[in-house]
């Protein structure tokens, strides 16, 4: 066990929001402290992030105090320990100690307790368990400090055991070593990870996407990806074959033109090479319709690129949008093999930030004007013309497009008189 005051400065845990529900909670012989994510990150040197607290009291008592004190509460999990305390617009969760009875998966069987060593040993990783009481000492009793200042992701515990407690920390393993590990993944956890792959088949589709989508995002999305491939967990994930080296092409895209990590884009790159791909992915994750949509815009032929210039580029950024033709291109440019010195791929990708295209200026009245009746044939002869107007690289002379819309008006007539 270890019990040093490493964040007794931390502005974060010693002021604000945090410091009052410490407060709170820490009076007529209850006890509260900040536990998991926020103190690991706090050692890390890494910004907190979401605050959960753990305490001593139970559910009602926090619900009873925090009414008290003029503080917002929200029973979020109330049979379960947990309740949300909101302080100038900022939630904090606040659960009571538990301890396992009985251990069978999502549904083990808690208990409210007072033993803060049962509670750290219940969790998932070393460097998860820590917790922080309001003097900014560092409670552990898993040996979480070591592996967190090692960026070692452990299981606290038997591997095996804790992975059968809820399987989703499979998934969990490589994202947290993902985000926060280095070097090689713990063999023990890797190994007992193997061991246990068959059951991620039990998990939701929800649960598994929010692991996965954060995942790709994470520093080392690309090594923990090849990582899983190699354990045969890609493909119980996705439903398909895992593919690492574009993500990896996407990441080093991504990072070479300086934009945001997107877990769209990186879920594409690894998992889909054509449109049937992405209808599985968003099927197997249970994505949103935002999300599927992207996924299918971004697999659709996408190798025709490779021989695209600059002319057939501005025709697909018109018909698809900045943003789907930015992503496709994108895609194209990692499963090309993603080299990042590419001067013609790059060119394709910020195409959109020197070019914007114009709005088709034929209307119907233009061709209402040629003689013309509304019905079936005037929105036909708008596609024709539209795609002559494209073919011929998006004119803007009068004399231009009044040739374009003859042509159109003349070729529906031809049309309709056979």
């Amino acid at each position: 066990m270890s019990a040093e005051p490493l964040l007794a400065d931390a502005p974060w845990l010693t002021s604000g929001g945090t410091a009052r529900v410490l407060q709170l909670l820490n009076a007529d012989g209850e006890e509260a402290r900040v536990v998991g994510g926020a103190v690991r990150n706090a050692l890390l040197g890494l910004v907190p992030g979401d605050i959960d607290i753990a305490t001593t009291a139970l559910p009602h008592e926090v619900m009873r105090r925090a009414k008290s004190a003029g503080i917002k509460g929200v029973p979020t999990g109330i049979d379960h320990g947990t309740v949300t305390l909101v302080i100038d617009g900022q939630p904090y969760e606040v659960t009571t100690l538990r301890e396992d009875t009985e251990t069978f998966g999502r549904k083990a069987k808690v208990a409210f307790g007072r033993d803060w060593v049962k509670d750290a040993e219940r969790r998932d990783f070393t460097m998860n368990g820590l917790s922080v009481d309001a003097d900014g000492v560092v409670h552990d009793y898993v040996g979480g400090i070591a592996d967190a200042v090692a960026r070692r992701v452990r299981f606290i515990g038997d591997p095996d055991r804790r992975i059968a407690e809820d399987f989703l920390r499979i998934l969990r393993f490589f994202r947290i070593h993902a985000a926060f590990g280095a070097g090689d993944p713990d063999c023990d956890g890797y190994l007992a990870c193997i061991r246990g792959r068959a059951g991620l088949a039990s998990l939701s589709a929800e649960r598994l996407r929010m692991e996965m989508l954060k995942l790709l995002v994470a520093r080392g999305a690309s090594a923990a990806a090849l990582a899983m491939a190699e354990a045969g967990l890609l493909q119980a994930l996705t439903g398909g074959v895992g593919y690492t080296g574009p993500l990896s092409a996407m990441i080093a895209i991504e990072r070479e033109l300086g934009l945001a990590a997107s877990s769209t884009r990186r879920l594409a790159a690894l998992t889909v090479a054509v449109t049937e791909d992405a209808k599985r992915v968003a099927t197997r994750l249970r994505l949103s319709n935002a999300e599927t949509k992207a996924l299918d815009s971004m697999g659709h032929r996408w190798w025709r690129l490779a021989t695209k210039n600059e002319a057939d580029a501005r025709r697909l950024l018109y018909r698809l949008g900045a943003e789907r033709y930015h992503d496709r291109v994108l895609l194209g440019w990692a499963r090309a093999g993603g080299d990042v010195g590419s001067s013609r791929w790059r060119a394709l990708a910020e195409l959109p930030q020197r070019w914007t295209a114009p709005k088709f200026p034929l209307r119907a009245a233009d061709f209402i004007a040629r003689g013309m009746a509304e019905g079936p044939a005037l929105g036909h002869v708008l596609t024709l013309a539209e795609d002559a107007w494209l073919a011929a690289d998006f004119p803007l002379e009068q004399a231009a497009l009044a040739s374009i819309a003859d042509q159109a008006a003349a070729r529906i007539s031809r049309d309709e008189r056979t």
